[in-house]
């Protein structure tokens, strides 16, 4: 089953309900995203974008998730 962007963002604004979410993508498996979220004041990249991931579901595990690829941009507001 294809996913699609408002479904990601709806994922995503589930766990940062504050955040600035950008997603584009239409093929139903290749998205960008940006989410600018104060949560990640402090937060390395990479634990930003595992808190994003976390918040997908699943959606993105193994050769079997409904969303194939993911380019994630995160920071927190400036």
């Amino acid at each position: 089953m294809a996913i699609d962007a408002p479904q990601i963002e709806a994922l995503i604004r589930e766990a940062f309900p504050d955040a600035q979410i950008t997603v584009q993508g239409d093929d139903g498996a290749h998205f960008a995203a940006m989410v600018v979220d104060e949560s990640f004041r402090g937060k390395n990249r990479v634990q930003q974008q595992r808190a994003v991931y976390a918040a997908l579901k699943g959606k993105m595990d193994g050769s079997n998730g409904e969303l194939h690829a993911l380019a994630l941009t995160t920071k927190a507001p400036d």
